[in-house]
């Protein structure tokens, strides 16, 4: 992509997720990620109604009556996006592609990180580490991530998701936030994904195209695996196929969510027709 048009892109999406953070995610992102450290404050006197297990009991055998400890939430996370850059993220039917969808994603969440002081990094992943950029702060940061989401050009099309969640635990050793952005089109993720949201937190994105889903009655039809490039043509006006098809979905996406459930991980899944805003204030306030 030629400069100024990556330079309107980028421009055009800060002026839509930028506005989205600031009016409607402010305060449902400062409660659903707030800080998940505490840090030591002060020992004082014990007061009626205190926890008796923050009893300081060293301080309180000294002074021959009861202090506790108190703890300050340790506010600033570090959040990092795991998204998803191999080629099925270029399918779409609607009216946009899954990537188109995937960046505003991530352009919002990433506004609404430093909006409230947060540090925000980037892995963007194919079956490899495609990119790493390290968590930083501030406007220009997050324009960075943007021209990337939209520019970049990965050298792989397949897709390991239990691979950046291995990369992820290892190279991030501060425990933070993390949201996993994907079609989740991909097996044999669900172990490493139960690892990472014991050191970490992780969220799921997963974004769909709803030809995806299902097959519409158009007769003859080439179809390309993006991933693999293979070709094969199908009779879509065959209802035994068109069954074969929205039942093996189904079965992908029940196996998606058990992963999901089993992990401990929360999640949510929309298609490129879906209004991704709505999905995020799901995502929100499940967790507050």
């Amino acid at each position: 992509m030629e400069t100024t048009d990556l330079l309107k892109k980028v421009r055009k999406i800060e002026i839509k997720t930028r506005g989205l953070s600031q009016n409607i995610f402010a305060g449902e992102y400062h409660t659903a990620f707030k800080g998940r450290g505490m840090t030591f404050s002060e020992v004082r006197e014990y007061q009626l109604g205190d926890d008796v297990r923050s009893i300081d009991w060293n301080v309180t055998a000294r002074f021959n009556h009861p202090y506790i400890k108190v703890f300050e939430e340790e506010r600033e996370l570090t959040v990092m996006l795991l998204v998803d850059v191999s080629a099925s993220r270029n399918f779409g039917t609607v009216t946009e592609t899954k990537k188109d969808m995937i960046t505003e994603i991530a352009a919002t969440i990433a506004f609404s990180t430093i909006q409230n002081n947060d540090k925000i990094g980037v892995i963007l992943f194919s079956d490899r580490i495609e990119k790493f950029i390290p968590p930083q702060k501030g406007r220009k940061h997050v324009l960075h991530i943007i021209r990337e989401l939209i520019d970049f050009q990965p050298e792989s099309n397949k897709t390991d998701i239990a691979n950046v969640l291995r990369y992820f635990t290892n190279v991030i050793k501060k425990r933070s936030t993390a949201f996993v952005i994907s079609d989740f089109i991909d097996d044999n993720f669900e172990d490493a994904l139960v690892i990472a949201n014991r050191k970490h937190d992780i969220a799921a994105l997963q974004v769909y195209d709803i030809r995806e889903t299902d097959l519409p009655n158009i007769g003859l039809l080439k179809l390309k695996d993006a991933e693999t490039e293979e070709r094969i043509w199908v009779d879509t006006s065959d209802r035994h196929l068109t069954k074969a098809y929205r039942d093996a979905w189904g079965e992908r996406q029940l196996n998606i969510q058990q992963a999901f459930v089993k992990s401990g991980v929360d999640s949510v899944s929309m298609s490129t027709a879906d209004d991704f805003v709505k999905a995020l204030m799901k995502l929100f306030k499940m967790r507050a």
